[in-house]
């Protein structure tokens, strides 16, 4: 009898288990490029992108996902006049130079409003770039706040400086590294930041492309 009830909760066990979808989470961390360096013929800027990475709860599907926002032509001509803007998805070599400040998990639902939000920046209406006022640390920003995240302070041309104010708003998010950096941003005031305006600019440098 003993036997009998052990394969039959063995049984059950087995098919719960594979009825029930496994532990699943989506994953943001936000990241900063220091940049400054010649790559393919580019010479790389400050960045701040955005990565997700994990499973979907309600499909399983796996995501691997990569963001940030640039010019879409750089040049010095960026310093003085607005331009359009790109939705880039850097490379996996790439996202691995940078500096993780700040992860999250996020809902199904939030990683699919971040998606679109960022299909958005991609759009006619949103692929607006200003070097000093609509840059990639305002389209991090405005992810950043869809994911349930407080921002500091904008606009700001520092994807390090802004970062760690991500991190002092929002410690129980912050990846350790980033907590024990010193290179807080003394001084400032933080702030819970506006929306983006689609049309306060456009323009920049080749912000983390590679």
């Amino acid at each position: 009898m003993n036997c009998l009830l052990w394969k039959i909760w063995a049984l059950a066990l087995a098919i719960s288990l594979t009825a029930a979808p496994a532990f699943a989470a989506v994953t943001l961390t936000f990241y900063a490029h220091s940049g400054n360096r010649i790559h393919g013929g580019y010479l790389l800027f400050p960045h701040a992108y955005v990565r997700a990475s994990g499973h979907l709860d309600d499909t399983g599907d796996p995501v691997d996902w990569a963001a940030g926002f640039t010019a879409r032509d750089p040049g010095p001509q960026l310093l003085f006049v607005r331009g359009p803007g790109v939705v880039s998805y850097p490379d996996p070599a790439y996202v691995d130079q940078g500096k993780g400040y700040l992860s999250v998990t996020v809902s199904d639902a939030a990683y699919r409003a971040i998606r679109a939000r960022a299909a958005w920046w991609a759009s006619p209406e949103g692929s607006v770039y200003d070097l000093r006022r609509r840059n990639c640390i305002t389209f991090i920003a405005d992810l950043a706040r869809l994911a349930g995240l407080r921002t500091g302070t904008e606009p700001s041309m520092s994807p390090g400086r802004f970062m760690t104010e991500l991190v002092v708003l929002n410690p129980p998010a912050a990846v350790e590294a980033a907590l024990s950096d010193p290179t807080a941003a003394a001084g400032s005031t933080p702030a819970m930041a506006a929306p983006p305006d689609p049309v306060s600019a456009a323009g920049g440098n080749r912000e983390g492309q590679e």
